[in-house]
């Protein structure tokens, strides 16, 4: 239906480069970056260390990142793992000694090692023009002078108020004086300021191998965590071959396990079996299809992806035509099932951005980096201002799971960066932050982009909907009334949500379009995300 589509912003259209990000200062941070010449490497990591000031609840110097990275002379699409792994001390025994039966959500012990300031440093290095110490400079204003504190940041202090005044410098550091800043306020961090002169001055071994880590180390020993100097000098960053299936004529690429890319290629791989466009774009239909996919897929991912260094995936057959062809028959059009059970293949918070960037070669970048929930583990390094993310929740304490915390692994992570190849070369650049519902998000932008002829703004505005693990299915009340209604027939446990709901994530798409030699882009109004071109 046309009102499906409807917009509040204009696709935004360029000939020479274009970004999105998810903060007007950082896509305008990387648009600076495009403008003077810097390459879309340079532009992605200058917007991604502003967001670092002016997203704090998102992302940050104690997160991971992963980036799919296109270099267009070449003719190459390589994936950069920038995900940190356990500590040497934070064994499954040492959790369940403390009466976990589970990895907590908040606190030192929620901590890997941070993989982000290594993964910004990896990239500059093979691909870059500019240093870090140069797109720092972008970043370190807005902690040092401030920034303007929006609605979402309001809220997202409210939610966390009582864990951050406990962390102390966190506390101090977001909330002066004890209390929330005002909409408009500017928001001041000289504890951060401090880091951002130490990465300038001594690159990415501040962190890993000088004062930034030994803070960290420090303050991790005071509250009974795992840190150790040792851990911080050990992490490694991996440049892999991107994981891939076709949809349609297009190649979708994604990160390889240890993130959960491979189940929105599992969604993608089931879908194919039919003909969307044959089904009305908010009809009950197609919405309960892509739901009942998005479950079967969850199963096997939750089954299987972990660390490939720990245990093997079993990628081929999870993305083998059989098992998609299989997977679809299953699934009965007229109920919705309580949940799948995982395949054995052995036998044969929601906080992230997201950003993306074409330059004027045609270098092509995504890049998601994240504290996972709300301010992280909601713990602040105190001579840092470095919040940690809380990644060690992606790990599971069963003994014998795949993704079960052991030392050194990587936990399984929701991030994955995301683009549609054709002909081998980037044709669509998409992405969102969201944790579970990011595969089932880029699945709707897929579906809307390649199936129902949307436009790159038409397709970020589109009323969404995402399942939940609990069994719950939310869904915007832009959606029509009738289908909401036989939704819950079909034995959906509806919750409608408002019109545009921060929930439904914040996604960002670039389309490149060849015969025009146009770079389309749009960006989602549910949270912060902007597009700029030239």
């Amino acid at each position: 239906m046309p009102h499906h589509f409807d917009t509040h912003r204009p696709v935004l259209m360029g000939t020479q480069w274009m970004i999105t990000a998810d903060h007007p200062l950082a896509a305008q941070a990387g648009a600076g970056v495009l403008a003077s010449g810097g390459n879309a490497v340079d532009a992605a990591v200058a917007a991604n260390l502003v967001m670092t000031a002016v997203r704090p609840h998102m992302c940050g110097l104690g997160g991971d990142l992963f980036m799919l990275v296109h270099m267009a002379a070449a003719g190459t699409l390589e994936a950069l793992n920038a995900s940190g792994r356990a500590p040497a001390r934070a064994t499954r025994e040492a959790y369940r000694e403390r009466g976990w039966r589970e990895v907590p959500e908040t606190g030192i012990q929620a901590a890997t090692v941070p993989g982000a300031i290594a993964g910004w440093q990896a990239a500059l290095d093979k691909y870059g023009t500019l240093g870090l110490d140069t797109l720092l400079a972008q970043a370190l204003p807005y902690a040092r002078d401030g920034f303007p504190v929006y609605a979402e940041l309001v809220d997202g202090l409210k939610e966390r108020r009582d864990l951050l005044l406990a962390s102390g410098a966190a506390g101090a550091t977001l909330m002066p004086g004890g209390k929330i800043p005002r909409v408009g306020q500017l928001l001041v961090q000289p504890r951060l300021v401090r880091s951002y002169q130490a990465l300038i001055e001594d690159g990415p071994d501040a962190f890993y191998r000088g004062p930034l880590g030994e803070a960290l180390v420090a303050h991790s020993e005071a509250l009974g965590g795992f840190f150790s100097e040792a851990d911080l000098a050990a992490h490694t960053v991996d440049w892999q071959r991107p994981l891939t299936t076709d949809y349609r004529g297009y190649t979708l690429a994604t990160q390889p396990p240890n993130s959960q890319g491979i189940a929105l290629l599992m969604q993608a791989a089931m879908l194919a079996q039919r003909d969307l466009a044959a089904l009305a774009v908010d009809s009950p239909e197609l919405v309960h299809l892509m739901v009942e996919v998005k479950k079967m897929a969850f199963a096997d991912r939750d089954a299987h992806v972990c660390d490939p260094a720990f245990h093997p995936v079993p990628l081929a057959a999870m993305l083998s035509h059989d098992q998609a062809y299989e997977r679809f028959a299953a699934i009965d059009p007229d109920r919705a099932a309580a949940g799948y059970d995982a395949r054995d293949f052995t036998r044969g918070g929601d906080d992230t951005v997201y950003l993306t960037v074409v330059d004027q070669e045609g270098n092509a970048v995504v890049l998601i980096q994240s504290l996972y929930e709300a301010f992280g583990a909601c713990v602040m390094i105190p001579e840092t201002g470095m919040l940690l993310h809380n990644r060690a929740c992606g790990f599971t304490l069963e003994a014998d799971h795949p993704n079960v915390l052991a030392p050194g692994k990587r936990p399984y992570h929701t991030l994955h960066p995301l683009m549609l190849l054709k002909d081998g070369r980037p044709a669509v650049l998409l992405g969102t932050p969201g944790a579970d519902g990011q595969t089932q998000t880029n699945m709707q932008l897929i579906a809307d982009l390649i199936d129902f002829g949307a436009d790159p703004q038409q397709a970020n505005e589109a009323p969404r909907w995402r399942s939940n693990p609990d069994g719950t299915l939310m869904i915007e009340s832009r959606f029509p009334p009738e289908t909401i209604a036989a939704l819950i027939a079909k034995g959906h446990d509806v919750r409608v949500q408002e019109p545009y709901a921060a929930i439904m994530g914040s996604s960002q798409v670039i389309v490149i379009d060849r015969d025009n030699g146009v770079l389309q882009a749009g960006a989602d109004p549910r949270r912060q995300a902007y597009a700029i071109g030239r």
